[in-house]
């Protein structure tokens, strides 16, 4: 503690912090451990960890053709700030422990409220109009008619997807995992280890200022747009035909944005604790706005607090987790430029909405940073989603439980539609349509456990 003030008092004598980190290059220049060192920016150099497995061209298995989906969608955005979204096309839902196929349903709605009018009323008449009188004869008034909503915004959705199995033996297959704030790619370690040795390529950077990467000295180095930049240089890089994005906490928004850009290359999504649809906006009244040096004298404070919210235990088991995953070990500067940076108005609901991909939602009961309800609303939202919540796990749930997170990212990756079941279906609906019977209330289902689907019952506005 006393070094640690001592640290503190030479930064602000100084103007400039301590603890800078720099990329550590091997001596005789070759990656060691697969790790490399890549220029996305004159200056800038992040570290990254790239494994190619060794396939023999004989051994190697083709990539399976997959099932195609349809995706329709209508999000309309009304100005009294609600947000409705038909699915006018699939709708998948599946149990994805067992690795079973998807089932297809079509034509369900999806009716919420955007974060930025969760105090404005549902409706322009909302207050219900007072009760006439009445009598024997007279019957009981009808409820008042709701005025017709004017759309703000509509985003229409009409495209084909194809989805199929992803094996480690397919050569057109990648898997990269981005770390969040304050964290290094040394946090997916049972997972870059687990997968390589599948036969998957991996790929996991260190963000700016973070691990092996460099750290400017500039708070505009640290912002969405600017890691959103260097992880585009990244993804360029290193993408194969179909890959698959794992995001922790903050880097679920870089693989959203990256889904976002790259619909074609991006195949699947796997968001682990990364929180609800909502713009990203940095809170001004948070411990990380005080100066970098008096969060330098608070370091060991703000270390003990990431152990207690971000582990469900914390034994001696978890200290050394969070010392070999050199998690929350950036400097004062690039924990405050990384807080402060954290400003994303596009990435609201109708940008969520808009995704295709399927995504897998994996959820720490235990979370004190993530609710469980961010989540619960991220799988209302989307297209293709599946909400698997882990009891035992925290914030850092694929340290804490890695052979379970392993084995549920996997059969995932494995997983795809099945497409019989999807000609069932539009059977039954069209057979429905001639006998003309009104179609069954839909709903919109995730997978939550390993044995049973929860539904979440749709038309209603599910409130943070």
């Amino acid at each position: 503690m006393l070094t640690s003030i001592t640290e503190s008092i030479f930064c602000c004598l100084m103007g400039k912090t301590t603890s800078v980190v720099l990329p550590v290059k091997s001596s005789d220049g070759k990656p060691a451990d697969g790790f490399e060192f890549v220029e996305v920016k004159p200056g800038r150099v992040l570290r990254v960890r790239h494994i190619l497995p060794e396939r023999s061209a004989t051994t190697e298995s083709q990539p399976e053709a997959g099932s195609s989906v349809h995706c329709k969608r209508k999000i309309t955005v009304y100005r009294n700030g609600q947000l409705v979204i038909e699915n006018l096309g699939d709708v998948l839902h599946a149990e994805i422990l067992q690795c079973q196929n998807g089932d297809v349903e079509q034509c369900s709605t999806v009716e919420v409220e955007l974060s930025d009018y969760t105090t404005a009323p549902s409706s322009p008449d909302s207050r219900p109009a007072p009760p006439l009188p009445t009598s024997d004869q007279q019957k009981p008034a009808p409820p008042p008619r709701r005025r017709r909503r004017r759309p703000k915004r509509t985003v229409l959705i009409d495209t084909e997807r194809s989805i199929s199995s992803c094996k480690g033996t397919h050569s057109d297959v990648a898997l990269f995992f981005i770390h969040g704030v304050a964290g290094s790619l040394h946090i997916w370690g049972s997972q870059l280890d687990f997968f390589s040795r599948l036969g998957y390529e991996v790929i996991a950077p260190d963000l700016a200022g973070h691990g092996g990467s460099t750290a400017p000295q500039i708070a505009a180095a640290y912002t969405f747009y600017a890691l959103a930049e260097d992880l585009r240089a990244i993804f360029k890089r290193y993408a194969r035909k179909r890959n698959i994005l794992i995001g922790h906490s903050y880097g679920v928004s870089f693989c959203t944005f990256l889904a976002h850009e790259y619909p074609e290359q991006v195949h699947k999504v796997v968001m682990i604790n990364g929180g609800g649809p909502t713009a990203l906006e940095p809170s001004l009244c948070s411990i990380f706005q005080l100066p970098s040096c008096v969060l330098h004298c608070l370091s060991p404070c703000l270390a003990w607090s990431f152990l207690k919210a971000g582990f469900a235990r914390q034994r001696a088991k978890e200290k050394q987790l969070l010392k070999e995953g050199n998690a929350f070990n950036v400097s004062p500067f690039v924990l405050r430029a990384m807080m402060s940076g954290q400003y994303w108005p596009e990435g609201d609901e109708v940008y969520h909405a808009e995704l295709t991909v399927p995504i897998l939602l994996v959820h720490g009961m235990h979370d004190k940073f993530v609710p469980i309800d961010e989540d619960q609303r991220m799988a209302e939202i989307l297209l293709f989603a599946f909400l698997k919540v882990i009891e035992e796990g925290s914030h850092m749930v694929m340290m804490e439980c890695p052979e379970t997170v392993n084995t549920l990212l996997h059969e995932f990756f494995l997983w795809e539609p099945d497409s019989a079941k999807k000609d069932t279906v539009t059977m039954v609906t069209a057979s429905q349509t001639s006998a003309d019977e009104a179609p069954p209330i839909q709903t919109l289902a995730v997978a939550n456990s390993f044995s049973s689907t929860a539904t979440l019952k749709v038309n209603k506005p599910l409130n943070k």
